[in-house]
């Protein structure tokens, strides 16, 4: 579908004044981004899945839908979802309980497998997208929900906050062989050097005569930050008031 494909601009990880920002990053293959439907904006219209698609550019599946107005749109494709199935939205409690169909929390049964979880009511799907996930419904009380997340993270959601009901395909992406280093190459990933193989100019663990030890209590970054052990979360973040139960960051 070309009105639903856009070019995905190679940054080799460097921000807009070209300074390198995020490491290891260049010499991927040219990839058309795939527009996807986050916020699931047709309502009670039900959709024909016409494909199941391989998505170059995310760990799961996506899949075509096909409205009856001839709308099309693409949404992650959870598992059990098959071709010339039907998917709805509905944000009035009608929707069946079935991979693929989205509706908001507060009618979601407790213990049900969601993903595509949005974090603010109506901004669109944010967490919950990665191949294999999936979130669960705890419990409800009022107009919150609290869900337990793939991190083990348990969190307090509005209960107006849409979900897509399922958990997420394409489960054992974790345990693909890449198989050769042209592979990870393609992918955008460069060589990454070991800090103990560095000079000390570079890297607070390079130096030595032969093979050394990194000549420090604890390891160390590229800048000099502790790495291990070290809390990485921002203390007093505004979202701390949503989080039930932590995971340690």
């Amino acid at each position: 579908m070309k009105n639903l494909l856009k070019i995905n601009k190679k940054s080799s990880g460097r921000n807009f004044s070209g300074k390198i920002t995020v490491r290891g990053q260049g010499g991927r293959q040219k990839r058309y981004l795939r527009l996807i439907d986050w916020k699931r904006n047709v309502l009670d219209m039900p959709a024909r899945v016409a494909s199941i698609e391989y998505d170059p550019n995310r760990t799961t599946d996506i899949a075509l839908l096909v409205y009856p107005n001839g709308v099309k749109n693409y949404i992650l494709a959870p598992t059990g979802l098959a071709v010339d199935a039907n998917v709805t939205t509905s944000i009035k409690g009608t929707v069946e309980m079935l991979p693929g169909n989205a509706t908001l929390l507060k009618f979601m049964p407790i213990g049900t497998p969601i993903h595509n979880l949005e974090l603010t009511p109506g901004k669109g799907a944010q967490i919950v997208r990665t191949a294999g996930n999936a979130a669960f419904v705890q419990s409800k009380d009022g107009d919150k929900v609290i869900v337990k997340l793939p991190s083990g993270q348990t969190r307090i959601f509005s209960a107006d906050t849409k979900a897509t009901i399922g958990a997420l395909g394409n489960e054992h992406h974790k345990e693909e062989n890449l198989g050769k280093a042209g592979r990870s190459r393609h992918l955008g990933r460069r060589p990454k050097v070991r800090g103990v193989a560095q000079d000390p100019r570079s890297h607070p663990h390079g130096g030595g005569e032969g093979r050394s030890g990194i000549g420090m209590k604890s390891p160390k970054s590229p800048w000099g930050k502790r790495t291990l052990g070290k809390k990485t979360r921002k203390p007093h973040k505004y979202s701390d008031k949503h989080i039930i139960k932590s995971t340690a960051r």
